[in-house]
């Protein structure tokens, strides 16, 4: 008995029609002491092997003679359905799913990890197959993982299946109750969605469904709240557009809105719930002041290296380039056996390789000290800057923030003038007129931007030294009435 077992399962491995009708031939029986021996503990039958490999025409001649084979588990508690569906066998499904009578089961059978075959057609990205498992049996997409409440466009999510999701939907006609569905934590697809950072995905979710935007999950948190708690990315821009677009708001806000209604609308009696619509609104405060120097603190590190990048390369590679020989002075024969100098020496050469050429004209050597100059200035600023943020100091206020921002000031201003005298040196003399007239419009719009800057944080500046002499002698008055 055990050769023909053996002799069944290499059949199946091969997809040997020939061989499996042979042994059904010699022993009709031969597949029903299989189901015997897999209930009591067998890996798989051979159908499990037929329709993990793919080989159709096989699982079609077994389920055939014997349908209940379908039905059997392995040790991982997988359905043949199971297996075909994970690995994309097309054809093996439909004959499965034409030759098998109860489909519903079948489709809604979980596996091992609890899964049914939908959900694996959707964390593989098996569209067609998905699409022939919702023709036979569409109401086994409804069903939940087992022992989690989520579903399966909690999956879709999970596993970033777009397409798979769009499909789902569009089947199920936009289901209100279904899109909207929480998991164990309260988190809607939405949520989800959010959460890793899937554009795309929000973007169908708040277009084309009826998904609820300010649903809170079990900790009262929105899809919005999720995205201002995560770590700051590129992506955030345009989720926070998109959920914007749909009316999506954040649970603080709501708190803090329900709290003045109440404030404004109530009696005396109601002291506490304006003091606590206070604290919120302090506590609300801090986090925007502690958003704000978050991202002032990105951004600095960002343009600070992107001009430390600048400043080096045009120190490294000045305007007019390098030499790229030595030049004599007087040729070698010319040095007498009296001279103490090598060849090589300086003395000899007019200049060296790897030389700035500008740096050799006398004409251009007072520009090129005012270009390195400048160039330098960057430089060192640009580094301060990042040093300064890298090192975990405690820039959390806005004076230290100040303090950087005039650094970064400074140094942006001094990589303008290594640009003025980069346009300068490297202009042709009988170009003069043209540079110069582009020159002085160049430093009049900068010269424009500057001034504006600084007349608005004067007027920012004078604005609060105001308020804070009227909050003074107000606070002077009403201790000496007192």
């Amino acid at each position: 008995m055990e050769k023909e077992f053996s002799m069944l399962y290499a059949a199946a491995q091969e997809g040997n029609v020939t061989t499996l009708r042979q042994l059904l031939k010699q022993d009709k029986l031969i597949l029903d002491r299989l189901i015997v021996i897999n209930n009591n503990g067998f890996s798989e039958t051979p159908l499990h092997v037929a329709a993990m490999l793919g080989h159709a025409d096989f699982v079609k001649e077994i389920i055939t003679y014997k349908p209940e084979l379908a039905k059997e588990v392995d040790a991982w508690h997988s359905t043949p359905l199971h297996l075909a569906v994970a690995k994309g066998h097309l054809e093996t499904v439909k004959v499965l799913l034409m030759l098998v009578d109860d489909l519903k089961n079948l489709c809604s059978a979980w596996d091992g990890e609890g899964r049914n075959s939908m959900h694996l057609a959707v964390m593989r990205g098996r569209l067609d197959v998905l699409r022939e498992l919702l023709k036979v049996a569409p109401e086994a997409a409804r069903i939940n993982l087992k022992d989690r409440n989520e579903n399966i466009l909690h999956v879709c999510v999970r596993h970033n299946q777009l397409e798979a999701l769009k499909l789902l939907v569009n089947v199920m006609d936009g289901d209100y109750q279904f899109v909207n569905a929480k998991n164990d934590y309260g988190m809607t697809i939405l949520h989800l969605a959010v959460t890793y950072k899937q554009i795309e995905t929000v973007k169908f979710l708040v277009t084309n469904t009826r998904v609820e935007v300010n649903a809170t999950n079990t900790n009262k948190f929105t899809a919005f709240d999720i995205l201002a708690e995560s770590q700051r990315s590129e992506k955030d821009f345009d989720i926070s557009e998109s959920l914007r677009s749909v009316g999506a708001s954040q649970t603080i806000n709501q708190s803090l809105l329900t709290k003045k209604h109440i404030h404004d609308h109530g009696t005396k009696n109601d002291q506490s719930n304006s003091n606590n619509q206070k604290e919120n609104q302090e506590d609300e405060t801090t986090k925007m002041t502690e958003s704000w120097l978050s991202r002032k603190r990105e951004s600095l590190m960002i343009v600070a290296s992107l001009i430390a990048t600048m400043a080096f390369q045009a120190g490294t590679n000045p305007p007019g380039g390098l030499w790229q020989d030595n030049s004599p002075s007087k040729s070698i024969s010319q040095v007498t056996q009296h001279d103490t100098i090598i060849a090589d020496s300086p003395s000899v050469f007019d200049h060296l390789a790897g030389e700035s050429i500008i740096a050799c004209y006398n004409d251009k050597k007072f520009m090129y000290h005012i270009y390195l100059f400048c160039n330098t200035v960057g430089f060192v600023g640009s580094l301060s800057i990042i040093l300064l943020l890298v090192t975990g100091l405690p820039f959390g206020r806005r004076f230290w923030m100040w303090i950087l921002t005039v650094i970064l000031w400074l140094t942006i201003t001094a990589v303008t003038l290594t640009y003025v005298v980069a346009i300068w040196v490297a202009a042709p003399s009988k170009e003069t007129r043209i540079v110069e007239g582009l020159l002085d419009f160049f430093v009049a719009i900068w010269g424009g931007v500057m001034l504006v800057i600084a007349v608005l944080h004067t007027i920012r500046l004078v604005i609060k030294l105001f308020k804070w002499l009227g909050n003074f002698i107000l606070g002077r008055i009403k201790r000496s009435c007192v």
